[in-house]
């Protein structure tokens, strides 16, 4: 399901979420560029709805500093559940997800937000593009490069943050 551009990005990340209740995955992902204004309209939905905005490359760095490569790979999706799980809201908001792209942690990012969204409603700024028929993250050739199709897609809530 795409949300349209009708209003600002804030209010079609906010109607969004209230789509997202009802559904299997409560995800939302907000796709656009760097610089396209995701963050930007995930703090006026925070600053509209207290749903707290969290710097997902700050919080792992944080617990992944004392461990190994092996250790940081095996205990990724945990951490992100803990980090997510003392969010007590209607909605949390992940900004900065960029790390949980990184080769050496060896996730499916798709698959981490779909997980973590079964449980609460999750708004994630997707660095990438998204075509209608594919969504991206980096570029083709990028050691990082994911490429999602539409059954990939399947049940989830794209909002473009181009204006």
């Amino acid at each position: 399901m795409e949300v349209r551009r009708t209003d600002t990005l804030a209010e079609r990340i906010i109607a969004a979420i209230k789509n997202a209740a009802e559904m299997y995955y409560r995800l939302v992902l907000v796709v656009g560029e760097s610089g396209s204004g995701k963050t930007a309209g995930l703090q006026e939905v925070r600053r509209l709805t207290r749903a707290p905005v969290i710097n997902v490359n700050l919080e792992l760095s944080r617990q992944m500093l004392d461990l190994t490569a092996r250790q940081r790979a095996l205990q990724l999706p945990r951490m992100l559940k803990e980090i997510a799980s003392g969010k007590k809201r209607d909605a949390f908001l992940l900004d900065n997800i960029e790390m949980i792209f990184d080769v050496a942690l060896r996730q499916d990012p798709l698959r981490l937000l779909k997980g973590l969204s079964r449980n609460q409603t999750t708004v994630a700024a997707w660095p990438g593009l998204c075509d209608g028929q594919f969504l991206t993250y980096a570029a083709p050739g990028h050691p990082e490069y994911r490429r999602y199709g539409k059954s990939d897609l399947g049940g989830l809530i794209l909002v473009s943050s181009a204006g």
